[in-house]
């Protein structure tokens, strides 16, 4: 239940059937809008500027032999070879030019020297991993999503590293940056538990990281899951007219298993400093920033500073297309102004755990001032707006970076965008609401649908004036008008074809990777229906390693979402939930349609006590277990009536993941439409 777009891809992507290669045949080319739009860009971006492409190989020791990792079970995780189609230099047609240059910056793969005893490998994962070699071990910066990718990656330093030692010195130290799973997911793929919990590798994190790290995505796990299998393009073919690049990187590992190891040391304020094997670090914390617990760091022996991900080589996300809550902007740019003060000036390298390093005091002061006033700049100017009465849909067509920002690669949108962040800018001050009455009980889609195409003349109709609108490149307007016709008649061939050829246009146009995945799932939906689940677990979406570090309150708070109000209304229910392993109780109430709990209280007559561990009634929680199936394994065990404490697991709705997004149904006949067409 930790960001789910990546415990995702560990847990289920795998086993989501592909587009076959026939469906992928039919897939549109450019249209002429699209050749123009992207085009025009080629002149309007300084693409004779190889500076980039001259850091982002420049210390390169060594690539991953057959640029492939895989699972305990032989299964593919990484891939650099599904990439090979971005060896040409000019960017086709269908990949916004921008985005495929950054596509191909980010084929830089391996292991890299960032400086003396300090390096990086790269383009195994979403992230960085970053290695520094102590006076007699290692200390690992972000272990990356899964423990395959981090077991290669240390294995490709240990194969390869320039140090006579590098074989043999073990680590020492492991630091996670924040609180997202790409920055620790492999961390058992590097380290022991054991060599942990014997103190023998110290876990050093910022304050907050590990309630942080579990609960982000508990609560709403499961849309996260299924919002992102469109923002990455996760179900994608890897090609010019599919799978390019998620802008941090080449999208997340797949079929890797995430762990989870707790800090042992937690960095508290700014200012901290830490000796790690005769290594100095000094840290900066930059909470609810790119993650609620985020830390810089700097070590002063090398002059390097370690950025995290508040300055990469993108416009990062104000709010991620997975959902999430939104990040601050104030605090961002405030955060890259005290690093500009507190090290701006000492710094000689600056390296990220996504993308490639900055070399030079003047360079690295120049970087985070551009990536300070990008994010200064969003905040400051959407408030001055929205007090002006502007909406979060008329600021973000609106505002542009001036020409000064917008000259500068590493604030262009290709994993956040300036229309996007504004909203976020907004929603963070302002709320969903705009303030137009209109807008603050407005019908439901499918009910709005339905009037809208009543009123444009009927499906037909629409869709006919939606095509002269297609032929002239207007593809925004022609996915606004066709939600309605796809939401009132899901069935409607017609109208799911012309939306989709739309949003494909528009994801061969933009530059933001997410947005190009977003676009081009949708397309996918509307022409092929949903994937087929079968086998599919239920969707819960977290890994062992998570649930042993959720707290009893979040498991009860998880329950509490799964509770179907409507089934539970008039009924009054009493349980106690004991730990086995902890002797700790909980008294369990439901009445009015709400579960309320209380620790330690005592329930003279509870209607059942059930006794079993927190990791079993997660499991069921998350619909991947049943009640009576924890009791016949004798994982579970209940006292008082049994029927009651059914009851109440009875009352629980399973998550779906694959529920419809493009529209809101896709019967059997639209499928069979399809089919025929086909």
């Amino acid at each position: 239940m930790i960001k789910c777009w990546l415990i995702s891809f560990c847990m289920i992507l795998y086993a989501l059937c592909p587009l076959s290669s026939s469906a992928a045949e039919q897939l549109k080319n450019a249209s002429s809008a699209t050749r123009d739009a992207n085009a025009a860009l080629l002149q309007h971006l300084p693409f004779a500027d190889r500076k980039d492409f001259e850091d982002a190989r420049r210390g390169f020791i060594a690539g991953l032999p057959d640029q492939t990792i895989r699972n305990a079970k032989g299964g593919v995780v990484w891939s650099m070879k599904n990439f090979s189609f971005l060896d040409k230099e000019a960017a086709p047609d269908t990949v916004n030019p921008s985005l495929w240059r950054m596509a191909k910056l980010n084929m830089n793969s391996g292991l890299f020297a960032v400086t003396d005893r300090i390096y990086q490998v790269r383009g195994l994962d979403l992230s960085n991993m970053t290695i520094i070699e102590g006076d007699t071990g290692l200390i690992i910066i972000d272990p990356l999503s899964s423990i395959a990718t981090a077991t290669a990656a240390l294995e490709l330093y240990r194969a390869k590293g320039p140090d006579k030692d590098a074989k043999t010195r073990p680590v020492k130290a492991v630091i996670y940056t924040h609180s997202h799973v790409d920055h620790y997911g492999g961390v058992k793929g590097v380290v022991s538990e054991q060599d942990v919990a014997t103190g023998k590798t110290a876990v050093l994190a910022p304050e907050g990281f590990l309630e942080e790290a579990v609960s982000e995505n508990v609560f709403a796990g499961n849309a996260m899951t299924r919002r992102a299998l469109y923002m990455y393009g996760a179900l994608l073919p890897y090609g010019e007219k599919g799978r390019v690049d998620a802008g941090l990187g080449k999208t997340s590992a797949v079929g890797g298993l995430v762990s989870l190891i707790a800090p042992t040391d937690s960095i508290r304020s700014t200012g901290e400093k830490r000796v790690i094997d005769g290594v100095e670090f000094e840290f900066q914390m930059a909470p609810d920033t790119e993650a609620p617990a985020e830390m810089l760091l700097y070590l002063p022996r090398f002059k390097a500073l370690g950025a995290a991900e508040d300055a990469t080589h993108t416009l990062h996300n104000l709010y991620t297309l997975r959902g999430a809550k939104v990040r601050d902007a104030n605090k961002w740019w405030k955060a890259l102004d005290e690093a500009l003060d507190r090290f701006g000036g000492r710094a000689e390298v600056l390296f990220g755990q996504h993308h490639w390093p900055v070399w030079g005091v003047d360079n690295i002061r120049a970087h985070l001032k551009i990536q300070r006033n990008g994010y200064k700049f969003l905040h400051d100017q959407t408030l001055r707006l929205a007090n002006m009465g502007y909406t979060p849909t008329e600021i973000s067509e609106a505002l542009r970076f001036p020409p000064s920002l917008d000259r500068q690669w590493s604030l262009h949108g290709y994993y956040g965008t300036v229309s996007h962040n504004v909203k976020a800018v907004y929603q963070h001050y302002l709320g969903w609401f705009d303030g137009n009455p209109a807008n603050l009980n407005p019908l439901p889609p499918v009910e709005a649908a339905r009037r809208y195409v009543e009123f444009m003349g009927g499906a037909g109709e629409v869709v006919k004036k939606a095509k002269e609108y297609y032929d002239k490149g207007e593809y925004r307007w022609v996915a606004e008008v066709l939600k309605h016709v796809v939401f009132v008649e899901p069935a409607n061939m017609d109208a799911r074809s012309l939306q989709a050829d739309a949003f494909e246009q528009l994801g061969y146009q933009a530059e933001s990777g997410p947005w190009r995945g977003f676009y081009l799932t949708g397309a996918q939906e509307l022409r092929y229906g949903l994937p087929h689940a079968d086998g599919l677990p239920g969707g819960s979406t977290a890994s062992p390693d998570t649930v042993q570090a959720m707290t009893a309150e979040m498991i009860l708070d998880f329950l509490a979402i799964h509770l179907n109000a409507d089934r539970a209304e008039g009924k009054v229910l009493r349980i106690t939930w004991v730990q086995p392993d902890t002797r700790e109780s909980y008294a369990l109430t439901l009445e009015n349609s709400v579960l309320l709990y209380k620790k330690d209280a005592t329930d003279g007559n509870p209607d059942a006590t059930l006794t079993m561990p927190r990791a079993i009634l997660a499991a069921i929680a998350g619909g991947r277990l049943k009640l009576e199936q924890a009791l016949g394994a004798k994982e579970a065990l209940v006292s008082g009536n049994a029927a009651r404490a059914t009851e109440f697991f009875e009352l629980l709705d399973e998550f779906s993941l694959l529920f419809p997004i493009v529209s809101r149904e896709f019967g059997e006949s639209a499928r069979a439409q399809q089919q025929n067409a086909q």
